[in-house]
């Protein structure tokens, strides 16, 4: 969900890169943009290639697209840092902002931001469980619970997440991540706060969600929806859906999944594991995210912040094209939208379909 320059910072942090490298390497990404601007006009929302990836152009069909000057927040929250993850509680969200190391709890009530919990890069999701947040480190390289409500550190567990843009994921009583170093599912049990099971996964697996009473998967590098049984702890079955297939979302007894390699979406029906429809939606490339929530599907890229999908038709009916994205939720009568670059977390009035 990060943008290349973001993920060219992690890289400098990764490998401990003098500060002055990276500021050679950022001055050449930014002279390379500046003379790919000056060659192609990029279309409408931002439609350029990206790295390697099919142009974005959403969904052409006359009506659909609309700018999001259209849409005034209800509220907007200062979030410090690239405001990523979001996790929703019974009365709040939380976002994650990995490279100011925090997680910030959005108060639905108040509309203001309050707790904050120091997190060494929060990164692969946050998931909410067992009056828990659940939040992977990639800096700790553990996982951390937190109370739901207060921020205090509960539990360090140790399960270093195998991919910043992976997931995470609350069922079968359980918690579920993929982890490192052999990119196993584990499940951990969170009255023991112990890893109780470890299950491999095809190579490239990442981002697990629980529907169907199925942990489902989705293979990045496989183009296919994983199936594991949480009473065996074994894989199940693999469904193939669209290219570079990564964000998941659970709804209307279906799978949801956002296929990066040609931004489409996928749906796979939560019981069978049958795919029932491929979602053409014009929104490739890196990042993103997927949400159901009132009756809809909610997609987020660059360029194009909101796809709304109706399940009854299996077809993106509205798209907003402009700044702000990267998660989205549907919370609290509310769609909340981060504006990963623009340092604020959005909360809209459900457009009118």
């Amino acid at each position: 969900m990060r943008s290349p320059f973001i993920a060219l910072l992690s890289l400098r942090q990764r490998f401990q890169l003098p500060r002055i490298f990276t500021g050679l390497i950022a001055s050449t990404v930014c002279i390379a943009s500046v003379i790919s601007m000056m060659i192609a006009v990029p279309t409408r929302g931002g439609a350029q290639a990206d790295g390697g990836f099919p142009k974005k152009t959403g969904v052409l069909e006359p009506g659909t697209q609309h700018p999001m000057s259209d849409l005034h927040p209800d509220a907007e929250f200062p979030v410090a840092g690239h405001p990523d993850w979001l996790g929703v509680t019974d009365d709040a969200l939380w976002v994650a902002s990995s490279n100011v190391n925090h997680v910030v709890r959005l108060d639905a009530t108040t509309n203001k931001p309050d707790v904050v919990i120091d997190i060494a890069k929060p990164c692969s999701g946050l998931a909410v469980g067992f009056g828990s947040l659940w939040i992977p480190s990639c800096g700790s390289h553990n996982l951390l619970r937190a109370d739901a409500k207060t921020g205090v550190i509960q539990a360090t567990i140790s399960a270093s997440p195998a991919d910043s843009e992976g997931g995470i994921a609350i069922g079968a009583d359980s918690v579920w991540l993929v982890t490192l170093p052999a990119g196993d599912l584990v499940r951990i049990n969170p009255q023991s706060n112990k890893i109780v099971a470890n299950i491999p996964l095809p190579k490239g697996s990442f981002n697990p969600i629980f529907a169907g009473d199925s942990i489902w998967v989705s293979s990045n590098d496989g183009n296919a929806l994983v199936r594991v049984d949480p009473t065996t702890n074994k894989v199940a079955g693999s469904t193939p859906i669209g290219a570079k297939p990564r964000f998941l979302a659970a709804g209307e007894g279906s799978v949801w999944v956002l296929n990066q390699g040609d931004g489409s979406v996928s749906r796979v029906d939560a019981t069978t594991g049958k795919l029932l429809a491929t979602i053409s939606a014009g929104i490739p490339g890196l990042g993103g995210e997927i949400a159901y929530g009132g009756g809809s599907v909610w997609a987020t890229v660059f360029g194009f912040p909101i796809t709304r999908i109706d399940p009854a038709t299996n077809k993106v009916t509205q798209q907003w094209t402009g700044d702000g994205g990267d998660s989205i939720r549907f919370a609290h009568g509310s769609l909340w939208l981060t504006f990963l670059t623009g340092a604020k977390v959005w909360r809209l009035k459900v457009p009118g379909a």
